[in-house]
């Protein structure tokens, strides 16, 4: 039985993977301020003996009692309400405050660490697909640079503690992922969508719809992190974890209208600032490294986000 620390584990990939990761026979440390996480994502897992929740914002340092083998550091908000308005510093400081906290911790633990950047550090892509080597085009004073740069930054930090004091380091690049226990405000495409949908609001597309996502269901993002946590010793990413397969935002917005049907209709509204058009990773190196690619369909997994949403809705 390993001793395995998520940080962000009552946010939406965190309280997946800490479920994921009991089922495996491990003993969880769940570690969240809940700025963006929810209780109510981890109540099934408080009676579990192997379970346990701290209330700790990461900006701070941690110390726990329990010796740690691996961390899982997930902890920013990830959704642009979140970080493109009042919050952008606290983003900011998540991210490079929080990722030097969790490294000094994953250091006097001798625990290997895994870092879940984003495709956002590739910002407006001049390279389509995205591939690892691409080192981006971000605009540093946007306003989702708090985000994108922190993120960079993060994997800066990572990389030196890997290179200078030889802590086991992990970076995936994480694109849109999709699933049950999305909060209905994060302000993200799915949850935008179907939440206005189920609710017979008309679905508010910011642009043309022209640009691009590739949406990845929960469980196979979660399946691909625990692999490159559990990958060979030295391999250190970052490996882009996503769905492959593009689709338009528009598309999508089609899509969803036609499984739940209702008086919705879509209207466009103007796109903000520094919005990437285009979004799709290139998953060459999951696939040889990881043996990983995502298993479950758009219609599958959207079915199961809409079922999801009712019942938060309570419809």
């Amino acid at each position: 039985m390993k001793t395995i620390l998520v940080t962000g584990g009552s946010g939406f990939l965190g309280s997946h993977l800490c479920a994921r990761l009991l089922k495996d026979g491990n003993k969880v440390i769940c570690v969240d301020n809940n700025y963006t996480g929810r209780m109510c994502n981890i109540e099934d897992l408080l009676d579990n003996p192997n379970f346990k929740f701290i209330l700790h914002d990461i900006c701070n340092p941690l110390e726990v009692s329990e010796k740690l083998d691996q961390i899982y550091n997930l902890a920013c908000p990830a959704s642009p309400p979140a970080y493109q308005g009042k919050h952008s510093v606290e983003t900011t400081k998540t991210c490079v405050l929080g990722a030097l906290n969790m490294l000094e911790l994953a250091r006097r633990n001798n625990a290997v660490i895994l870092q879940s950047s984003t495709s956002e550090v590739y910002g407006e892509p001049l390279v389509h697909p995205q591939v690892e080597n691409y080192r981006g085009n971000v605009n540093p004073n946007g306003i989702r640079a708090c985000y994108d740069e922190g993120k960079r930054c993060a994997e800066s930090l990572f990389c030196d503690y890997y290179r200078h004091f030889g802590v086991e380091v992990k970076i995936i690049r994480i694109f849109n992922t999709y699933g049950p226990n999305m909060n209905p405000d994060d302000g993200r495409v799915v949850s935008n969508f179907v939440c206005q949908a189920l609710q017979g609001k008309d679905i508010t597309i910011y642009g043309s719809g022209d640009q691009t996502r590739s949406f990845c269901y929960v469980d196979d993002l979660i399946e691909a992190m625990v692999r490159m946590m559990n990958s060979e010793k030295g391999f250190i990413g970052p490996v882009n974890t996503g769905n492959p397969n593009e689709t338009s935002v528009k598309k999508f917005a089609e899509l969803v209208l036609q499984k739940i049907g209702g008086p919705s209709k879509i209207v466009h509204k103007e796109l903000p600032a520094d919005d990437p058009t285009v979004r799709q990773p290139d998953i060459s190196l999951a696939r040889q490294k990881l043996n990983w690619s995502p298993q479950v369909s758009l219609d599958e997994g959207l079915d199961k986000t809409i079922a999801y949403f009712k019942k938060q809705l309570k419809l």
